[in-house]
């Protein structure tokens, strides 16, 4: 019997939600990059700045929702919470008559992101069995990066038939939204036994004295995940990359097109040989392509450049994204689940934050060029890290 098949309806029907969510944000993000830009006039480092918060925001309130869910024993009420909220966010962008309100509608859409982050990835990893857990993160990735896909392309026809309008196009994000609420609400159940705390003197709710409980193992996943997305910043900078070396406006989301094919279709075969002991070469292998990916994005003068660097790009992200989260789950006490992840992401927002912020100034400051240089040496680091890391290869054999 493969993995495919041992993989519960639940999972399957998490990844079709997310991957119907990711139809809809990623036809915005690829489009609100340029309509910050060029439509609203926003320089480069208020891009950034906006990026990173708003993405930051997503995984800082993942660790609050991560330790409700554990604290109540409950994953699908703040699931389903997070994703009506994005929803109703997907109003707001045809809607926005200022660039305010634009950052309003962002922060509120990844503030529901962040709400249903951590218990979602929880409620997988209660639902999978351990023996297909990496499978199952992994196909979730994949249909979410099949999202990842569709969106952008779905930008490209909307932009065509509307004659580049943006508020017209953003309007067509709205369906696939309210689709994932549905099929959420009427398609995934909890598990009928939830995992148990750990009894201390008969209590069954969460305390704060059962953080340490995380353990080495689990600090060593945050860390290597730490490392990484310091290393990669907003994938906002892809699209004004393909900007930058002359592709029409209309024509840039095809960037995140060629991102997210390569992301979906490493992302299973890599969770799946996760399972079968691979985690450490995975994440060196991913290390590599982001460094590849940062040298061909500096040296980009053309389209042809800019799609080989953004498939590079989807390369490390399907190596590695699946993996961690899987390493998390595995790391991390049954009970304790929510809040790990909500840990590991509030780790992994402030990164990203500060990624991206430097990134924004670096290409205002010195060009597009010295950022993914920057880009490039950041992740030459954290690869040596992992390397003379021996410790953390046993932990992430063993996950």
């Amino acid at each position: 019997m493969s993995a495919l098949t041992r993989i519960p309806r639940g999972v399957w029907a998490l990844g079709f939600v997310s991957m119907c969510m990711d139809l809809s944000s990623e036809l915005i993000h690829a489009l609100l990059p340029l309509y910050m830009a060029v439509g609203l006039g926003a320089s480069i480092l208020t891009i950034g700045i906006v990026e990173g918060i708003a993405e930051a925001t997503a995984l800082i309130v993942k660790v609050f929702s991560g330790v409700i869910s554990d604290y109540f024993r409950r994953r699908k009420p703040l699931v389903v919470l997070g994703y009506g909220l994005a929803a109703f966010t997907k109003l707001v962008f045809p809607l926005a008559p200022t660039l305010g309100w634009i950052i309003t509608a962002r922060f509120a859409d990844r503030v529901g992101k962040g709400i249903r982050g951590a218990p979602r990835d929880a409620l997988i990893a209660d639902l999978s069995p351990p023996e297909v857990r990496g499978a199952s993160f992994g196909l979730r990735q994949a249909l979410d990066t099949v999202g990842g896909v569709g969106g952008p392309l779905l930008a490209i026809g909307a932009m065509a038939y509307f004659a580049s309008d943006f508020q017209s196009a953003f309007w067509v994000a709205v369906v696939p939204a309210f689709l994932a609420v549905a099929l959420l609400v009427f398609g995934v159940e909890e598990p009928v036994k939830r995992p148990k705390a750990v009894a201390t003197d008969g209590a069954k709710r969460l305390r704060l004295a059962d953080a340490k409980r995380l353990g080495r193992d689990y600090a060593i996943v945050v860390g290597i995940a730490a490392m990484l997305t310091l290393a990669r910043f907003s994938e906002a900078f892809l699209v004004l990359r393909a900007q930058n070396v002359g592709l029409p406006t209309a024509m840039a989301p095809w960037v995140m097109v060629v991102m997210s094919i390569v992301y979906a279709a490493v992302s299973y075969p890599a969770g799946s040989a996760a399972d079968r002991g691979h985690g450490p070469r995975l994440l060196s292998a991913g290390l590599l392509a982001l460094i590849a990916s940062d040298l061909v994005l500096a040296n980009a003068h053309g389209g042809v450049m800019v799609f080989l660097g953004a498939a590079l790009w989807g390369l490390h992200m399907g190596l590695t994204q699946g993996l961690l989260a899987a390493l998390v789950a595995a790391s991390a006490p049954a009970d304790m689940r929510g809040t790990a992840f909500g840990v590991f992401n509030l780790v992994c927002g402030v990164a990203l934050l500060v990624a991206s912020v430097l990134a924004g100034w670096l290409w205002d400051a010195f060009g597009p060029g010295f950022t993914f240089y920057a880009g490039a040496a950041v992740t030459l680091v954290a690869w040596i890290a992992l390397l003379r890391h021996g410790g953390g290869a046993t932990e992430l054999r063993r996950g």
